[in-house]
């Protein structure tokens, strides 16, 4: 499937704000079955410094620094992208989850960058409470596969979406307390149920095509950034990419950003301002729109 991602950032304050410095991560991966183009990143004001390079989990990233003083930052990204549903090694899928546990079996090829993904990190921390939640899921022996997808049925199950239950800052505990949360928190409760195992697995950050009801049209800005987890398959250095919020392993629907410990390590903009402002608002509008339906 062929879309077209926007992804719009506005930032607004009350008084002047001198000096911005940001990074973005808005440039979707290019991957075995995802294939980005044609991106373009516009700020306004222009900065007077900018640059892109790659961090250190491989993602795209924009650095700006913003001299204009201004009370309004806008920040526009477009991509054209094509995405295809990952294939995936059945060998690999039939691996007991325990092999996807580097530090445990070290020597594993690919072991060695898949090890900071088993360890705790500053919003998934290993809590007892998701390591004996997950323990329904991960019994000895079972396909790596299997056991995966049994606990992302189960958080689907046993979670509710509600967008008023945590904030930014919610724990992986205030989760496990509200049996609720969004994307960013299912995807940190997965990711604090599998490493307090030992299983190597990281979060992504996308976007998420939505489909509207039958007869309706598409609406502008009703998409959003998503997130989900990848799980390490040793066996074939892959790794497996679902979705606990919507109960489905990724699709031809789900386009990837970037990937990294946690959602800290990949927000799609962060950065500092200088100013005496004391109220600002944020304002987000994305749109991932099938290229036939955009085109019209």
């Amino acid at each position: 499937m062929r879309y077209r991602v926007t992804h719009r950032t506005e930032y607004t304050y009350d008084t002047e704000v001198g000096s911005s410095f940001g990074i973005a991560h808005l440039s979707p991966r290019t991957l075995p079955w995802q294939r980005a183009s044609d991106h373009t990143l516009t700020i306004d004001p222009a900065p007077g410094d900018s640059g892109r390079h790659t961090d250190a989990f491989g993602n795209a990233t924009t650095y700006f620094h913003v001299t204009e003083p201004h009370q309004r930052l806008t920040i526009d990204a477009a991509t054209e992208v094509d995405v295809t549903p990952p294939v995936y090694d059945a060998d690999a899928l039939a691996e007991p989850w325990e092999r996807a546990r580097p530090l445990v079996h070290p020597d594993t090829p690919g072991a060695w960058a898949a090890t900071e993904f088993a360890l705790a990190s500053p919003k998934v921390l290993q809590v007892p409470e998701a390591t004996a939640y997950a323990a329904a899921s991960l019994v000895p022996g079972r396909p790596i596969g299997e056991a995966v997808t049994d606990l992302m049925h189960r958080i689907k199950t046993d979670f509710q979406y509600d967008s008023t239950a945590t904030t930014v800052t919610s724990t992986v505990p205030d989760v496990l307390a509200a049996r609720a949360g969004v994307c960013q928190d299912f995807a940190h409760l997965a990711l604090a149920c599998l490493r307090g195992h030992g299983v190597a697995a990281r979060y992504i950050s996308g976007y998420l095509a939505t489909q509207p009801p039958p007869g309706k049209e598409r609406i502008v800005g009703a998409d959003a950034s998503h997130a989900w987890v990848a799980v390490w398959l040793p066996a074939s250095d892959q790794w497996l990419a679902f979705d606990p919020t919507n109960d489905q392993w990724i699709a031809d629907r789900h386009v990837t950003v970037a990937w990294g410990r946690d959602y800290g390590d990949v927000p799609p903009v962060k950065g500092v301002i200088f100013t005496e402002a004391k109220r600002s608002t944020l304002t987000v509008s994305v749109d991932v729109a099938p290229l036939e339906s955009y085109a019209r």
